[in-house]
């Protein structure tokens, strides 16, 4: 189980990572990786380095009950560190695991496209991108090069207007505020933006949340601030056929 809006359950057959781009700055899962390790859990015991872990490879071969499984939410799968060995290994999890859904994402698409760029990859998969500002829309180039039946965006923490987006051959959209005490403003027209370009375009767009900031620029519980945008919720996912 997770508490993440858009997903079932989380996988990590790696954790730790390093801080890329101005999304980074107040990572959540570098808070949570200090705190177990303060906690004494054992994979967590050199805070967030970043690591291969052998032993959480076959936990979805363990589950028969179809699941949407965010994959690496304490990771990002292509990091600079990792092996091309131990992906093959999770992705051969994935193959042989047809009944879930994987939703891969990450801000590293370099090493993501030298990775993928020959394969075929199996049809329960999602992959998708940071998008958290219009510096870091290229991104959205280097997936659609991949071969894959579902491309995503994240737009978490939304930290300035995305302007014009191509989302040919994108098919979902989640975008959301950040959270924490020091949380950055994310502006409503932002997420209109977002939301009436996908709407355009026919792609399912994922309000998640305001965050700690809401819509009236107020500082506050992001429960409280809720999932709200121009009075409705966006909640929606893309189609699987």
């Amino acid at each position: 189980m997770t508490k993440i809006e858009w997903t079932e359950a989380t996988w990590n057959p790696t954790i730790g990572c390093t801080k890329l781009s101005d999304g980074c700055k107040n990572c959540y899962a570098e808070i949570m990786a200090n705190r177990l390790k303060h906690m004494q859990n054992l994979d967590y015991k050199d805070g967030f380095k970043f690591k291969e872990l052998e032993n959480r490879l076959e936990q979805p071969l363990q589950n028969n009950k179809s699941t949407r499984y965010f994959v690496n939410s304490m990771s990002d799968l292509f990091h600079e560190d990792i092996s091309y060995d131990f992906l093959d290994k999770v992705f051969d999890v994935i193959a042989k695991t047809p009944h879930h859904q994987y939703q891969i994402l990450t801000k590293r698409d370099k090493k993501m496209f030298e990775y993928l760029k020959d394969k075929k990859l199996p049809d329960n998969v999602w992959l998708g991108v940071t998008v958290e500002d219009k510096e870091s829309k290229y991104r959205i180039d280097t997936l659609k090069k991949i071969n894959v039946k579902i491309r995503f965006l994240s737009c978490e923490p939304l930290l300035n207007d995305l302007e014009d987006l191509n989302l040919n051959d994108i098919h979902w959209v989640i975008a959301g505020g950040e959270s924490g005490n020091r949380a950055r403003v994310s502006k409503k027209k932002w997420f209109i933006n977002i939301k009436n370009q996908c709407k355009k375009q026919n792609v399912a767009f994922f309000f998640k949340q305001w965050g700690t900031w809401g819509d009236d620029g107020i500082k506050r519980n992001k429960k409280i601030n809720g999932n709200f945008l121009d009075g409705k919720t966006y909640l929606e996912y893309p189609q699987i056929n």
